[in-house]
């Protein structure tokens, strides 16, 4: 479902998406030469073969993305002419949102199939007033691994100027700086996919297309290194007196005693959904567990599945899901064959799993040892309203525990600021125990804020955690860095610690958006996700300490396999070289004028090879190595084995270079040769000289 918010506004464009787009007929142009300026050519000679298929397109005024607080994941301030030449996607996006979530790997997709013709900005408009804060932003691009530049638009400055009403919305700029229009909402990956490609094709065609990369600093880049990675959820067992921690960006469990020693990590700290041994096994962004017996169910967010890890047998499956989004509306099935949507938290009542499934707005049940799993609570609808489990409605639940009786669930719906209670006995029956519901038109989803009292006058801010403690909620107020508790006879709402702003000190306790909450004993478990730990409070004395564990480290996972870019490498003759210890290299980089070298971007060679070979050690294949850069020239000595023999080699070479005027936006350059090389005691050459092509 996506969000409406209405403000008074004069717009610029009228919104009108041309979605004939996605069922019109594409041929592909062949690629036209492009000279050494890098900068799209004016003239138009080749457009009259192609019509153009977005003829309505509204230039879009200077200034256009002027007004936002700050740029993350760019050095400088970005503007429409900085980015002429290239098909600019602008996501209007808040971080609360499920929907804005979802089409992460939508964006991703895009920019990976299209690195030379596109660029993403995204438009971060906040919802709520904790999400107009940039560093909150700038945690969430860590926490999403958002790699396009973001602009703070926390006013709604550039959102009012493209008539935006809702979250997410992709509107689209051409190569020449026109808006061709836009669409809200999630899964649109195939329609913009193929408006992505008509426009490609006009105007490469039309030689107004830069195909030649542009590169941005990234918050990731300046990010250090931690033991924990935004830590999403937390679960303490008083029985076996152990910890599970879902190490979200770290793609992990980690499991310790309550004395801090390390037991186990399960996964290998990379992104993805591989079954197996405690070492293999790969989780996306895991989020909430639950424990039942020696079984530890997990909710795999992104990657849209329930996990089950054995810890006697050290092994991990798949309980439910296909890896698959679901779609809104989808009730359920097959465990194996019934696609998920975002489950973010479990419960474990009397044999059955309670899911907070997030993207639909639901409480979905599966009864262990059964093959299906369905919809439980909830219409789908985002919203806060009480009723029946079939009409009622949640926003975005995103942790669900159950009381010590099974009698009831509480929810946590974050979206609605608000903290729900569902009835365990038939016929079932949800209610609002703190926070709003019941406002007309969905208004319930915008009545937050920070205020202790009795049931529907106390207000959080998005929260994201709840846990259980005698006749006491307790209440992760995420966006307020707040721990609230609810005594459940009263319904009063009263603030334990924290609130106001994010913080990291101890002593009074300040917490950074915490994710979630455990009890064991007297002792409460908080994932301080921003702050990259976890905190312990002793709920008689309300004394916290951060939780340690001893000899854990960050993963060190296993590097992916890069995929070679052979296709498109550059053909050479023959080369013959003297046999030695190395081979020295000079390649001519290539610098269009108005442009220099980007000083803060190391100029790097990679050396791989076809087949077997003994010419080059083994070592030194693969390895991403900096160049030092004299009068344009990229210098270096590849190793040798002292070996004679051929070869077919492959050298990498990529740099930046920037314009030459204030806050000029940074491209890149990146070349491949193929080069057949024979290394021979009598050979003539000792130095093998490459020059960069006249365009990237």
């Amino acid at each position: 479902m996506i969000r409406r918010l209405h403000v008074s506004s004069r717009t610029i464009f009228s919104i009108a998406w041309l979605a004939i787009a996605a069922s019109a007929q594409f041929s592909v142009a062949a690629p036209v030469q492009v000279t050494a300026d890098p900068r799209p050519a004016n003239g138009a000679a080749a457009a009259d073969a192609q019509q153009n298929p977005f003829p309505k397109a509204v230039a879009v005024p200077e200034g256009i993305l002027d007004g936002g607080t700050e740029w993350l994941n760019t050095s400088q301030p970005i503007d429409m002419k900085d980015l002429k030449g290239k098909i600019v996607i602008l996501d209007f996006w808040t971080y609360c949102c499920i929907n804005c979530m979802h089409i992460l790997p939508d964006l991703k997709f895009l920019e990976e199939k299209y690195p030379k013709q596109i660029v993403v900005i995204g438009v971060h408009s906040a919802k709520f007033d904790n999400e107009k804060d940039s560093q909150n932003i700038r945690d969430a691009i860590l926490r999403y691994d958002i790699q396009h530049p973001v602009v703070n638009d926390s006013e709604l400055l550039i959102w009012r100027k493209f008539g935006t009403r809702s979250w997410p919305t992709v509107a689209i700029v051409d190569p020449e700086g026109k808006f061709i229009g836009s669409q809200s909402g999630e899964g649109h990956r195939d329609l913009i996919d193929a408006v992505v490609t008509q426009l490609i094709t006009y105007h490469r065609a039309k030689g107004t297309l830069d195909e030649i990369p542009l590169v941005f600093e990234s918050e990731a880049s300046k990010s250090p290194p931690t033991t924990l990675r935004y830590p999403g959820k937390i679960l303490a067992d008083e029985a076996s007196q152990r910890v599970f921690i879902t190490d979200s960006n770290h793609n992990r469990i980690v499991v310790a005693s309550t004395s801090g020693e390390l037991l186990h990590t399960i996964g290998t700290g990379l992104s993805g959904r591989t079954d197996g041994a405690f070492d293999v096994a790969e989780f996306n962004h895991p989020q909430g567990i639950v424990l039942v017996g020696n079984m530890l169910y997990v909710a795999d967010t992104e990657n849209h599945l329930l996990r089950a890890v054995d810890l006697e047998t050290k092994a991990v499956s798949t309980l439910a899901g296909t890896g698959m989004q679901g779609s809104l509306g989808f009730l359920g099935g097959n465990l194996l064959a019934s696609p998920l949507n975002s489950p973010w938290s479990m419960a474990h009542v009397s044999g059955t799993l309670y899911v907070a499934m997030a993207g639909p707005h639901q409480i979905w049940s599966h009864k262990l040892g059964e093959n299906t799993i369905n919809v439980y609570a909830g219409s789908g609808r985002e919203d806060v309203t009480n009723g029946p489990l079939a009409t009622s409605a949640f926003a975005q639940p995103s942790e669900i525990v159950a009381d010590q009786n099974g009698k009831f669930l509480y929810v946590v719906d974050s979206e609605g600021s608000a903290i729900r209670k569902i009835a365990t006995k038939s016929p079932g029956r949800v209610t609002t125990v703190a926070g709003t519901s019941e406002l007309p038109r969905g208004q319930s989803l915008f009545a937050f804020g920070n205020q202790d009292g009795v049931g529907n006058r106390a207000r959080f801010q998005h929260p994201l955690g709840i846990a259980i403690y005698n006749d006491s909620l307790f209440v992760a107020d995420s966006y307020n860095h707040a721990l609230r508790e609810i005594e459940l006879k009263s319904e009063t709402v009263s603030t334990v610690a924290g609130g106001g702003s994010a913080g990291s000190e101890i002593d009074p306790l300040q917490l950074s958006e915490p994710g979630g909450l455990s009890v064991a004993g007297s002792s409460l478990y908080i994932a301080d996700t921003n702050n990259h730990r976890i905190v312990v409070m002793d709920l008689n004395t309300k004394q916290s300490r951060v939780f340690e564990v001893a000899g854990l480290a960050a993963p060190n996972p296993p590097k992916p396999v890069a995929v070679r870019d052979t296709a498109n490498a550059i053909d050479t003759a023959v080369k013959s070289f003297v046999l030695g210890e190395k081979l020295p290299v000079k390649i001519a980089l290539m610098i269009p004028d108005g442009y220099k070298l980007n000083a803060l971007a190391p100029v790097r060679w990679e050396l791989f090879t076809d087949g077997t070979q003994s010419i080059f050690p083994t070592v030194a294949l693969g390895q991403r190595n900096q160049v030092v850069v004299t009068d344009g020239h990229a210098t270096f000595d590849m190793p040798l084995t002292g070996e004679s023999g051929t070869a077919t080699m492959y050298i990498r070479v990529d740099y930046g270079y920037c314009g030459t005027e204030e806050n000029a936006v940074c491209r890149l350059a990146t070349a491949t040769w193929r080069v057949p090389i024979t290394i021979a005691a009598d050979a003539p050459v000792d130095t093998l000289s490459l020059s960069f092509p006249a365009a990237q």
